[in-house]
């Protein structure tokens, strides 16, 4: 059962307790990302990220990462693309003082000057890695063909000529603007008594900061093609469709879909490209749900010469799929992989706490296990197809990273 509290000044608060586990999981929700960035400051929401760990008034880095060492806790952050989380996984009995530390570093983050120019290195040094791993940067390049000039296209580390741009001052401003409590969801999920959600409250119930942010632009999904020349072993495609938003009617029909073509070792897709031709070790795809778009990618990654081929191979299998239709046998095995996943998931109090945070900041309500399995076996061979021939369109962009900057023949 989850509990939801909204604090005088807006913040809000979900609470999962599980008696049966000897851990809690607190993390604190921020509904802003790369999304809501502009070119000039492309890359702040995950550069902020970073700098709240570099130290507080009163612990600095080491002291903050000893505090959860010496207790035996875990404690990290991740950037989206529309939120950031700050959280950490404790023992029961330390979670009053992982709540302290999460809030000392929230609320007294002093963003040193000398940390920040550290930091920017740090991060530098991991847009270059990034860069180095092109089975990654693939799904930025599609995202910014997608999506062309709208924030939602941007690379979340952003760009080494907006990194240098930040300040101590640019940081604390940004914060003030998209920090703000209608804009936060403390999520907790564990062995926690509902008492703990006044303790909650107390660090984050009375803050005040700047205005709601606005709600940017609708994104447009466009049809383009980009194209990276690199010196590289492999080349990687990726084929971007248009899907839908979060809290969609139709997002089980999309997911039983996506499974069963692309998104398991069973799927048309990995049996056609890798098992039956050996064309790809790694070949998927992935639906990615946001606010007002949603976006279908499909991947794979083949030696150059044999591009065409892999290409040709998914158009083909995507052409069965919309031709004829899905079987019952995989109709009723997508289901049931699904139902276990989702099931095996909610075992891990992280888990948890990371599906109540995002569903109260992205939809503002949570469905129980009961109604999520309802609404994957209400998905009928009759909406699997409506769905596939609605999404799988000759609208759709491409991304590839090659060594001979070459497109497939089929799309010159």
């Amino acid at each position: 059962m989850i509990k939801k509290h909204t604090c005088q000044n807006g913040v809000r608060i979900v609470l999962e307790e599980i008696p049966t586990v000897r851990s809690v999981a607190i993390g604190i929700w921020v509904g802003t990302g790369s999304s809501d960035e502009n070119e000039k400051n492309n890359g702040i929401s995950h550069f902020l990220e970073h700098m709240y760990f570099k130290g507080t008034e009163t612990r600095n880095a080491r002291e903050i990462a000893e505090s959860f060492d010496s207790i035996g806790g875990q404690v990290n952050a991740f950037t989206s693309k529309e939120y950031t989380c700050y959280y950490a996984k404790v023992l029961d009995n330390h979670a009053p003082f992982a709540l302290e530390i999460l809030a000392d570093m929230f609320f007294n983050s002093t963003f040193d000057s000398e940390e920040l120019n550290k930091e920017k290195n740090v991060v530098l040094e991991e847009i270059k890695m990034y860069e180095d791993t092109p089975d990654d940067i693939i799904h930025d390049l599609l995202s910014n063909a997608v999506y062309k000039n709208h924030p939602l296209g941007y690379p979340i580390l952003g760009t080494e000529a907006s990194l240098q741009s930040f300040t101590s001052e640019l940081l604390k401003e940004y914060v003030h603007n998209m920090y703000v409590p209608e804009n936060i969801v403390i999520s907790i999920a564990g062995n926690v008594k509902e008492s703990f959600i006044k303790e909650i409250e107390r660090y984050f119930g009375s803050f005040e900061r700047g205005n709601k942010p606005q709600t940017n632009t609708k994104p447009i999904f466009q049809a383009n093609d980009a194209v990276k020349q690199k010196e590289i072993e492999q080349a990687h495609l990726c084929i971007g469709f248009e899907g839908l938003p979060i809290g969609h009617d139709d997002v089980y029909d999309l997911i039983v879909m996506n499974n069963i073509f692309g998104g398991s070792m069973s799927s048309r897709l990995f049996q056609e490209v890798r098992e039956e031709k050996g064309l790809a070790y790694s070949v998927f795809s992935y639906h990615s749900s946001f606010k007002d778009s949603g976006l279908v990618t499909i991947y794979g990654g083949t030696g150059s010469n044999q591009m065409n081929e892999l290409y040709e191979t998914i158009q083909n299998t995507l052409e069965v799929l919309k031709d004829n239709g899905i079987t019952k046998k995989e109709l009723v095995n997508s289901k049931e992989q699904l139902k276990g996943n989702l099931m095996l998931s909610l075992e891990s109090t992280n888990s948890r706490m990371s599906r109540n945070g995002k569903n109260e900041l992205i939809l503002g309500k949570h469905r129980t296990l009961d109604q999520i399995i309802e609404e994957i076996d209400k998905v009928t061979i009759d909406s699997v197809s409506a769905i596939t021939n609605g999404i799988f369109t000759d609208k759709y962009s491409v991304a590839l990273i090659s060594p001979d900057n070459r497109l497939p023949d089929r799309m010159n």
